[in-house]
């Protein structure tokens, strides 16, 4: 049975030493590795404000098209930062973690249920809402046979605006509802989608 808990999660930033250039708040270096995009953030606008070269910083960021740059999308500020073209296998990862301390069997990452985790991620960017139930594929047991997966069951976390994968894993390992679907002994596989701030885990038992 899916769990239709909703994760809101506020971020906060610990406070830096800061100078003041202009209007802009600057930093001698990035304090961390990855930066969420605000309302009218330009590579331009982070690369000053960080003291980086902004080609460097797009070459950082190949995926971001500069033109079109999604609030809540995570960018890199440094090379040591993992891409988030990996997020999701990160993800996988760090559920297979939490299941094994559990004693449970790890998820196979299929790439069926993670194109569709992909699609839900992009659905809730592209058409801005943020729900179990999209306004283009219902839920997501609808979307899962619009897609032709078979199962026996099936569930659904999502998320928004977390930075990394283990920010996100932290926020819902500690919320009852996702952490029971993560946890969930009968599950055997699990799809992860990334999308522009957006986080999407699907979860079958397949027939």
């Amino acid at each position: 049975m899916l769990k239709k808990i909703v994760l809101a999660t506020a971020i906060f930033l610990l406070a830096i030493p800061s100078i003041s250039y202009g209007q802009i708040k600057t930093f001698k270096e990035p304090p961390f590795e990855f930066y969420k995009v605000s309302k009218g953030d330009t590579f331009w606008y982070i690369a000053q404000r960080y003291g980086l070269d902004y080609k460097k910083l797009m070459q950082l960021n190949p995926t971001i098209e500069p033109t079109n740059m999604h609030v809540g999308e995570v960018i890199r500020l440094k090379a040591s930062a993992s891409s988030p073209s990996s997020f999701e296998e990160q993800v996988v990862q760090l559920v297979n973690q939490q299941r094994a301390k559990a004693g449970l069997k790890s998820l196979t990452h299929r790439a069926d249920v993670k194109n569709v985790a992909q699609k839900k991620a992009q659905d809730m960017i592209n058409s801005n809402y943020f729900s179990h139930t999209s306004p283009n594929y219902g839920s997501p047991f609808d979307m899962l046979k619009t897609f032709g997966i078979s199962y026996s069951y099936a569930g659904e976390n999502i998320a928004k605006g977390q930075k990394t994968p283990q920010e996100v894993m932290n926020a819902w390992m500690n919320s009852s509802g996702h952490r029971a679907n993560i946890l969930k002994p009968e599950f055997d596989a699990i799809g992860v989608g990334y999308y522009h701030g957006a986080w999407v885990q699907m979860f079958i038992k397949g027939r």
